[in-house]
Order: C-alpha cells, then sequence, then structure tokens
C-alpha cells in the first residue's frame, strides 16, 4: 500500500519581504512564513488599536505609540528576507520544497522601498513618541505644536 504526502508549500522570499514591509504590523509575513505564535501578534497589534480607539485622539496615547515595536519589526524582517542569500532562504523556509528559490531585482527593490518607507516611518513614529513623553511631563508647556 502506498502513501501519499503532499509535498512542503514552496514559500517565495520576495513575498515574506512584501509582506513583511507592508503589513508587518499585523503579523502577516508570520502566517505566510508558518512560524508559531504568528497569532500573538495579529491579537497583539489589534489589541493596541482597539484600545487607542477608546482615547481622544487616536495617534496621541500609549497604546497606538506602542505599535511601533511590530511596525518596526516588519520593517527589520522584511530587509532580513530580502537580503538573505536564495540558499539559505530555501534551507530554513523550504525544506521540502522541490523547487529552489531564485530571485533576480525583485528583491533589491523590496529591499530599497522598504528602507525608504520603513526609515520613515519610524523616524515618524519615534518623533510621535518623543513629543508625547516630552509633553506628559510638561516640558512642552507653553509651546504651540
Amino acid at each position: 500500500m502506498k502513501q501519499f504526502t503532499t509535498p512542503a508549500p514552496h514559500r517565495s522570499k520576495v513575498a515574506a519581504a512584501w509582506l513583511a514591509c507592508l503589513l508587518g504590523v499585523f503579523g502577516a509575513h508570520w502566517w505566510y512564513i508558518g512560524r508559531r505564535g504568528a497569532w500573538m501578534v495579529t491579537a497583539f497589534s489589534a489589541l493596541m488599536l482597539a484600545l487607542a480607539q477608546f482615547y481622544p485622539v487616536w495617534w496621541d496615547n500609549p497604546a497606538f505609540l506602542i505599535l511601533i515595536v511590530p511596525i518596526t519589526d516588519g520593517f527589520i524582517e522584511a530587509l532580513v528576507f530580502a537580503l538573505k542569500p536564495d540558499e539559505k532562504f530555501d534551507a530554513k523556509y523550504n525544506p521540502g520544497s522541490a523547487r529552489a528559490t531564485r530571485t533576480g531585482w525583485n528583491a533589491v527593490i523590496a529591499a530599497i522601498v522598504t528602507t525608504f518607507v520603513g526609515g520613515v516611518v519610524v523616524m515618524f513614529g519615534i518623533a510621535l513618541i518623543v513629543v508625547h513623553v516630552y509633553t506628559s511631563m510638561g516640558w512642552l508647556d507653553g509651546y504651540v505644536l
């Protein structure tokens, strides 16, 4: 009697990089790669967004500002996925796949876009955190923002 086994799914490193760049805050790349605990990243981000709605200003509260952690993680992992050599990516994420990953300029473009978008978003997030902390401590009293 023969046993039929389904081949392991082949995961694209470029798709993982774009998911991490664009939807990394929700852990979409974790779901795609098949990491355990992906639901925790998604639940954490959804909870922080839900808690942010209870504040008068959605962008100036601790719940929203904590989202900078999964946002930064998404951008860093997008760069790691895009710049990792194809052989190492296949060894880690496609061990049972018969296909080999061959990426060209798509991964480089994903890395360039991630660098620019990630830099802007993370710097903006840090600026929001600094303004929130300075305002909370009273260091900006009398200044008009």
